[in-house]
């Protein structure tokens, strides 16, 4: 500020005065730790980031004690479902009765039936004959099984397929593409005996059982961000795929010792196999399919023969036999080129 008559002097501008702020010696400090006030509170989190149901169940703090008490639950629930197939005496699980498996099948007949409407051969045809005739030598030892109170039809469809299946509730179906295969009865009873022991074992209810454990296998990887395919791809190389061929396998050894207490050449069911191995016919690898190799499933036959011939021994085929092999010989056609 200048003023007129004095000295000039210079007087700097007051500045304001910021309080400082008071800090206690380090030594005094207590220990803390800054809480965020009216924010989101720390959280126990498995996962990052819970995108479905099932991880938010897994990011629960009570999961591994629910875990367990499903586990026991269902740990439970399947060894009071467990039960043993006839013939092979395997253990097995199985929630699906006998009945709810013929209902079902009743809508896969119903299919068929219109998939292959006016191509069903008359009864008269002689290969209806001939399959009905292999079959009733045959149903004796599935009922033996347990199998009862069923009743039979068999069905030959005129078509080039290479096939034939049996359904629960005893509907029996043959494409007439099969039979240069089996060559003669004894190859029908191969095929036959086989396609019955699918019945006899309840394969179909077994495969419906399955499902829950497939879901529950799927539900598991998916909460470990599987994706549901990547999770089917896995579990179907893992569980469904070895079931399914073990059912195979199965149904090949009891079908054979069907077909040899029915007085049939068990040897022929390994030849019917060379014969489809013959034929080309290109197909996945066997971890990739729901059926052993023809390759495969003829070894496993010859290894079941002893005992096949043994269970033909015991049901008096033993003359039987012989007397047919000798009635061949004698007009110079083996039985088994009949």
């Amino acid at each position: 500020m200048l003023r007129w008559g004095s000295r000039l002097r210079f007087i700097p501008p007051i500045r304001p005065i910021r309080p400082q702020p008071f800090v206690l010696p380090s030594r005094s400090l207590p220990q803390t730790r800054a809480y965020r006030i009216g924010g989101p509170q720390p959280q126990y989190k498995r996962f990052g980031r819970a995108t479905n149901i099932f991880q938010r169940w897994a990011a629960r703090p009570t999961f591994y004690r629910e875990v367990g008490l499903v586990s026991v639950g269902a740990g439970g629930v399947y060894v009071y479902n467990l039960e043993e197939v006839p013939v092979s005496g395997r253990r097995r699980f199985n929630i699906i009765s006998p009945d709810v498996e013929s209902y079902i099948a009743k809508s896969s007949m119903e299919q068929i039936q219109q998939e292959y409407r006016g191509r069903f051969l008359p009864p008269y045809d002689p290969r209806v004959e001939q399959v009905k005739k292999v079959l009733e030598r045959l149903i004796p030892f599935a009922e033996q099984a347990g199998l009862k109170d069923v009743d039979w039809e068999v069905h030959v469809i005129d078509s080039p397929e290479q096939n034939a299946f049996v359904i629960p509730g005893g509907k029996v179906f043959v494409f007439t593409g099969i039979l240069p295969l089996c060559k003669n009865e004894d190859g029908i009873a191969a095929v036959l005996g086989h396609e019955v022991a699918h019945v006899v074992a309840h394969h179909t209810a077994e495969r419906m059982s399955q499902a829950p454990l497939v879901l529950l296998g799927i539900i598991a990887l998916w909460c470990f961000d599987v994706s549901f395919y990547s999770s089917k791809i896995l579990l179907d190389i893992f569980l469904s795929y070895p079931g399914s061929r073990k059912q195979e396998a199965e149904a090949d050894y009891i079908g054979l010792m069907m077909m040899s207490q029915g007085c049939y050449r068990p040897e022929a069911a390994m030849e019917f196999w060379h014969r489809m191995e013959s034929t080309g016919q290109t197909s996945p690898p066997q971890v990739l399919s729901t059926h052993p190799s023809n390759h495969n499933r003829e070894e496993k036959i010859r290894e079941w023969l002893p005992k096949a011939r043994e269970k033909a021994d015991q049901s008096d085929c033993a003359a039987t036999m012989s007397y047919a092999d000798q009635f061949s010989a004698a007009f110079g056609h083996p039985r088994s080129a009949w």
